[in-house]
């Protein structure tokens, strides 16, 4: 292993120095446009580049010209069934952000429409989801109570929606999607999680009857206010809301098992909304404290670009709403579309997710329509329905209009213990204690930033339960970089490979010879750790070859093939490191630096300091010339010895 590695060793490349522009550009595309999107432009002329550019922001060109009557028969079937769920989902949705039923509607109607002409997913179902709107509730609430100044909130609450529209827009124009990343799947899961216990907790509200609640998100605050009015409930509306609940978990288990029955699950809902109010009307129980929804207005969206509040003294709070709303709704749309996306084996751009998001968000809030995105449980049914484009959205669309012309009047008796009902039902899906165990057995430390979320909306507020795990997320971030992983390195039996020693136990140490590998990019916050870590592995392996009596220590070699870059502070750190080594009469050995390494080592005369020589391409080429010198070294020492001996005698 020794003598051929060292008598032809490979040199280390050294890249050539490319112009500051050029660098500026490479390093611009890399981080920005990863997936290359001008590559379909290359070598076109310029009438193709623009039908090209035309396809690429509204997709409906793309797919349209090629659309089938089998295609829209399948889109009409997967429309229909979806908007049945559309109608009852976006009044109860509606009734939790603490806004009119209407708007609901109105929000089932424009997003849909705008989505299919921008968005690139085949299968996103565009509506309203449950913890969207009870963040809007929640965060708008403390500013303005719904009930006392119904109008400012709506005006609000379509400004937030405005905003969120604009910070989605902008983030898929700036290529900017991967600060959406910083939501973890482990703090999604929480969250989402923690957000649908509180919606359930709060549906006792309309499940009880309840007239007067609490305006806090919080278990306690909830549970305070119910048990607090036990002279108060109704238990015609209690039971009425527990058959309704009863059936709505039947239908989802039946379509869980039976995947075949998945328009059961879908139906389930609307036939809800059907018989509870024909229960009322039929035994005039809105006369016996059964609440239900009332006069819907009828007719389509009214243009709301008056209502948005620019210049309300609530400016912040929905700016700030609508930034924390539009992230959470944009992770959940597009980890949505690419779950479905990778079940027909197809690619969605998140950056054009994002600003199809933005333009039917910015669109719907002049149109009375708050926050949508691409539910799941919406999306699943359309998935299931056999959908073949984004076409069912503009049937799900037409389904809604309709009924907004002529159906709402019918809506009057809808109890809202059926709303209480459904939405309970709906949430009952985001609670995934599996993916939650999955993580424990999986990631430790995933499952704390899972289970903060979730404590922390809970137990908190919503902003707690998104703040909180962020946090972690970072911490541990930052911690990895900080504290990056160093590696003892030994030889695998019979072959020319070093691995950790931690990871292949069987590895064996090289006599007189250190091999460490640097886990991480090395810069200024972790270099002095880095300094010190390995100053204590030296310390600690001469200790143990004192005690042990093995052969003393000659050789340092550093493996940075996981070192991607450093800095000035790297820099600084290897010259210390070589300092100390040779202080202690050792010699410092590197191993494949990267390109961007070796550069700055180079400009920095860092290699011409230790010398080329001591430079190697592989861990296994740097321990053959080590042996070398080692046996080097002894011959010569041997044959002192005898010369010595000699001139004695």
């Amino acid at each position: 292993m020794g003598n051929p590695y060292y008598e032809c060793p490979l040199p280390v490349a050294i890249p050539p120095a490319k112009p500051l522009l050029e660098s500026i550009k490479l390093g611009i595309k890399e981080t920005l446009f990863p997936d290359d999107p001008f590559r379909q432009f290359k070598n076109q002329p310029a009438s193709r580049k623009f039908i090209l550019g035309m396809q690429y922001f509204v997709p409906i060109l793309e797919w349209a010209p090629r659309y089938t009557f089998e295609f829209f028969k399948a889109d009409l079937v997967a429309g229909i069934t979806i908007a049945s769920l559309a109608v009852p989902q976006g009044i109860s949705y509606a009734s939790l952000a603490s806004l009119p039923p209407i708007i609901g509607l109105y929000s089932s109607f424009v997003p849909p429409l705008v989505y299919a002409m921008l968005g690139s997913s085949k299968d996103l179902a565009v509506g309203t989801v449950a913890v969207v709107s009870l963040l809007i509730s929640s965060m708008l609430g403390k500013e303005v109570n719904p009930n006392e100044n119904a109008k400012l909130y709506v005006q609000l609450v379509f400004t937030a929606t405005f905003f969120a529209g604009v910070f989605q827009v902008a983030l898929g124009l700036l290529r900017l999607g991967f600060i959406v990343d910083f939501l973890s799947h482990a703090a999604i899961v929480g969250f989402m999680g923690g957000a649908a216990t509180v919606v359930c907790l709060q549906q006792l509200k309309g499940i009880l009857g309840l007239v007067h609640f609490t305006h806090g998100t919080d278990l306690v605050s909830v549970l305070r206010s119910v048990f607090s009015q036990t002279h108060q409930w109704r238990w015609a509306s209690g039971l009425l809301g527990c058959c309704f609940l009863f059936f709505l978990v039947l239908t989802r288990y039946v379509s869980k098992r039976k995947p075949c029955f998945f328009w059961i699950n879908a139906m389930a809902p609307m036939m809800c909304v059907i018989v509870g109010s024909v229960l009322v009307y039929l035994t005039n129980a809105e006369k016996h404290g059964v609440q239900v929804i009332g006069h819907l207005k009828k007719g389509l969206n009214p243009l709301s670009v008056s209502e948005l509040a620019f210049g309300s003294p609530y400016m912040v709070a929905a700016i700030k709403t609508g930034i924390i709303t539009g992230g959470i709704s944009l992770a959940e749309g597009v980890a949505v579309g690419r779950s479905f996306a990778m079940f027909k084996n197809y690619h969605i751009d998140g950056n054009k997710e994002m600003i199809a998001f933005g333009m039917m968000n910015m669109a719907g809030s002049c149109a009375s329509c708050y926050l949508t995105t691409g539910p799941f449980s919406r999306t699943a049914v359309n998935f299931n329905a056999g959908c073949k484009t984004a076409g069912s959205n503009i049937v799900m669309a037409t389904a809604v209009m309709a009924t907004l012309l002529f159906l709402t009047p019918l809506f009057h008796y809808t109890p809202i213990v059926v709303l209480s009902s459904i939405i309970i039902a709906a949430m009952l899906g985001l609670i995934d204690y599996e993916a939650a165990i999955g993580l424990w057995k999986v990631d430790k430390g995933d499952f704390i930033v899972c289970m903060s979320a979730y404590i922390g909306v809970v137990f908190g507020s919503v902003e707690i339960g998104l703040v909180i795990p962020v946090t972690i997320s970072l911490l541990r971030t930052l911690l990895s970089v900080a504290r990056p992983r160093t590696f003892l390195l030994g030889n695998i039996p019979n072959s020319t490979i070093f691995r950790s020693i931690d990871q292949y136990p069987v590895a064996n140490n090289i006599p007189g010879v250190l091999i460490l590998q640097i886990d991480a990019p090395v810069n200024f916050a972790n270099a002095n750790y880095l300094r010190e870590r390995i100053s204590r592995w030296i310390y600690e392996e001469e200790e143990k070859l004192k005690s042990t009596g093995g052969s003393s220590l000659q050789y340092v070699i550093l493996d940075l093939s996981a070192v991607g870059s450093t800095d000035t502070s790297g820099i600084s750190m290897f010259e210390e490191v070589k300092k100390n080594i040779y202080r202690r009469g050792l010699k410092l050995v590197l191993a494949n630096p990267r390109s961007e390494v070796i550069k700055k080592l180079v400009k920095s005369k860092f290699i011409e300091s230790i010398g080329q020589e001591w430079i190697y391409l592989t861990v296994g080429e740097a321990v053959a010339a080590c042996n070398f010198m080692l046996h080097a070294s002894k011959s010569n020492n041997q044959v002192a010895d005898e010369f010595d001996a000699h001139n004695n005698a």
